[in-house]
């Protein structure tokens, strides 16, 4: 019997948004891309995987449905705020890929208000330190688990 895993909001969202195509949606809305011919295009995606991709992220309320065409009937997809909330998730994720997989040749660069390209940086709510995962401490509140795992395994 596969033993239960680790109950995790990351798991949660990973779920929902974790596979290629939808992040990468929402990586072309973010950049103002909303229409499903230009989503296709961009992403790479199949038709029927992108229609799906939508229709998901659509009933989970990170997208939006808005109609720009009533004859023909057609719809553009935004974010919503769930979905904007996602933003920073995909700076960092395109701030990592950047780094490490593609050094030297940035295939796109955000620029901030002041001119410069972005460096995001993950800081605390409270104090706007910097968050060091070496200053980091886990707080493990699920019942019956520990930072190593759960507890009848030890």
């Amino acid at each position: 019997m596969k033993a239960a895993a680790r109950p995790c909001s990351i798991a949660d969202a990973l779920a929902l948004v974790g596979e290629k195509y939808a992040l990468l949606v929402l990586r072309e809305v973010s950049l103002g891309v909303h229409r499903f011919d230009r989503l296709v295009r961009n992403t790479g995606a199949p038709r029927d995987v992108l229609a799906a991709r939508l229709c998901r992220l659509v009933e989970a309320g990170i997208l939006e449905k808005v109609p720009y065409s009533e004859r023909p009937p057609r719809y553009e997809y935004r974010a919503t705020p769930a979905g904007r909330e996602l933003q920073p998730v995909l700076l960092t994720l395109m701030d990592w890929g950047d780094r490490h997989l593609n050094p030297g040749a940035r295939p796109l660069v955000l620029e901030h208000r002041c001119g410069e390209a972005l460096a995001p940086v993950v800081v605390c709510g409270h104090c706007g330190g910097e968050a060091d995962p070496a200053e980091l401490r886990a707080d493990v509140r699920a019942p019956g688990w520990t930072a190593a795992g759960p507890e009848d395994a030890f």
